[in-house]
């Protein structure tokens, strides 16, 4: 590009005039345009804490949902944002300059455990002087900057090479025996079986997606290839789901919920619905002893018979939601008392009011809903104190004003009518009181069941990508996995990991009287050998 020649001066200061008025307008429109997106991204992150702080109004799968959309409309107005800014930037030729720009968001320090690569950058030694000698100059200091990298994943090739031997004198074969490994004759290593089942069930990503993604890499490896290694592992975990199951129905405390799942019906070339349950314990709120689990079941319907089934072995309380298959157990048995004792949801009740509340603004369900959170406000101020604390709290404080919340919601009861949605809300609670009121008499109990619903989001999420399973067999199997995998995660353990390393000590002959070792809060990598990084 050839400089510009000017007749005079004048027009020179002119051209140059011009040029800083069409940069300053290009920048008071990216300011402009930066501006309107910034204030769009404020308003969907206070939907997003609105609808976090409210979660009590919507069930756990739908709040779920919501979040997520709300999450990806913010990212795509965030790009959008960026994407504006790097444009006009560029337009404008002020890349790197001051300016009003994108306030940029806070970041966490980088974590201390990633392995750090260091990349020297030196000045160009050239200083006024003429001097062109570094060892005459005295470092001041440095600036660091830390860049967080993604190394791509790497699939590898492991040798397994066994010589032979021949003895001259007496002519014996020798050979090391065959490496043991998940899947005889298989090509996957530990690692890599144990990455396509946290990639399938908690990452929700389908076989046939896997595989396109590994033929990204070079390596053609088929969906049925795949499903073969999926079935293999679930066999290899599934004493340890059973280990894990018993140890979280033996506490004499548990929560529960359920949630659908789409099954092909085979012959038909349509799906029905199949469930799964998950029946969990997590003393951690009361400082109790034992470590967090959750044992997943599937079944192929909603039965009463499903849940009685996997709690045939089952005594104490039961923190469930209103679902009537529960009734059985909690009914006397004879001279006996009932095998359960159910602990209400909260949680259920508040959300049919908030439902209310959000279509008809009704001052009733109003205060309803501010009185139930006086009732959550005390849950946060108690909860990691120890169980006698938590019931002396709840006896003291959360009780007289349950108490008051019944005899105003009675009263207003009678006022509504029973076909009304209103009317029918506080027909909820009042029905199930006496279970509402139950998380008061033991400082273990919790004030709803958010914890299994908790448990139920992740699989909620990943159906959407999947859309069914092809079998009962298979929900069986993605029970088993869940149950490992997302207990690995209550306990502080990278499922991944965690699965890898315990297929290759199953593999390599662990016994099953020592199963124990294996659960996750027991669990122990082995050391790394010597000479390994």
């Amino acid at each position: 590009m050839h400089a510009a020649s000017f007749d005079t001066p004048d027009a020179e200061i002119a051209a140059l005039r011009a040029l800083l008025a069409e940069r300053d307008a290009v920048l008071a429109e990216r300011d402009a345009e930066l501006r309107n997106a910034t204030f769009e991204i404020e308003k969907l992150k206070v939907q997003l804490a609105t609808l976090r702080r409210d979660r009590y109004g919507k069930s756990s799968e739908k709040l779920a949902i919501e979040i997520g959309q709300l999450e990806m409309l913010i990212g795509d107005a965030e790009e959008d944002q960026a994407q504006a800014a790097a444009r006009a930037e560029a337009k404008a030729g002020t890349k790197g300059q001051p300016g009003n720009q994108r306030r940029p968001a806070l970041r966490k320090p980088l974590p201390e455990h990633l392995p750090r690569e260091t990349i020297l950058h030196e000045p160009v030694f050239a200083c006024r002087c003429g001097c062109t000698d570094p060892k005459r100059l005295t470092r001041l200091g440095e600036d660091v900057t830390e860049v967080l990298e993604k190394i791509p994943a790497r699939l590898k090739v492991i040798r397994h090479v066994r010589p032979r031997y021949a003895c001259r004198a007496c002519e014996a074969v020798l050979q090391a025996p065959a490496p043991d490994l998940p899947i005889e004759k298989g090509r996957p290593g530990p690692g890599l079986l144990a990455h396509v089942l946290v990639s399938k069930y908690l990452d929700g990503l389908p076989l046939y997606r896997l595989s396109a993604i590994l033929a990204r890499e070079g390596v053609e490896i088929e969906r049925q290839t795949l499903a073969d290694w999926v079935g293999r592992g679930a066999w290899w975990l599934s004493r340890l789901a059973e280990a894990i199951g018993a140890y979280a129905l033996r506490h004499g405390i548990i929560w529960t919920d359920d949630t659908p799942i789409a099954v092909l019906a085979p012959g038909r070339g349509r799906t029905r619905e199949g469930r799964f349950w998950v029946y969990a314990i997590d003393p951690r709120p009361w400082k109790g002893h034992g470590p967090p689990a959750a044992f997943y079941r599937y079944s192929p319907d909603r039965k009463g018979e499903r849940p009685r089934g996997h709690l045939e072995d089952f005594e104490g309380w039961l923190h469930a939601d209103g679902y009537t298959g529960y009734d059985a157990l909690a009914r006397p048995r004879g001279n006996q008392p009932p095998q359960v004792i159910h602990v209400a949801c909260w949680a259920h009740a508040r959300r049919k009011l908030f439902e209310v509340f959000e279509a008809t603004k009704s001052p009733i369900a109003e205060e309803a809903l501010k009185r139930i959170a006086g009732l959550y406000a005390i849950e946060a101020e108690i909860n990691g104190k120890p169980a006698d604390q938590r019931r002396a709290e709840r006896q003291a404080r959360s009780k007289p004003l349950v108490d008051d919340l019944h005899d105003w919601m009675l009263t207003q009861r009678r006022r509504l009518s029973g076909k009304s949605t209103l009317g029918k809300a506080m027909q909820y609670a009042l029905n199930r009181w006496e279970a509402l009121a139950r998380y008061l008499e033991d400082g273990r109990l919790s004030i709803d069941n958010n914890l299994a619903e908790r448990l139920l989001r992740g699989i909620a999420l990943a159906r959407k990508n999947f859309l069914f399973l092809g079998s009962d067999a298979g929900g069986d199997r993605a029970a088993i996995i869940y149950t490992v995998a997302e207990t690995a995660k209550l306990n502080g353990l990278d499922p991944e990991a965690y699965i890898a390393a315990v297929l290759d000590r199953l593999a390599r002959g662990h016994t099953i009287d020592r199963l124990d070792e294996l659960l996750p809060w027991n669990f122990a990598p082995a050391p790394s050998p010597a000479g390994t990084g």
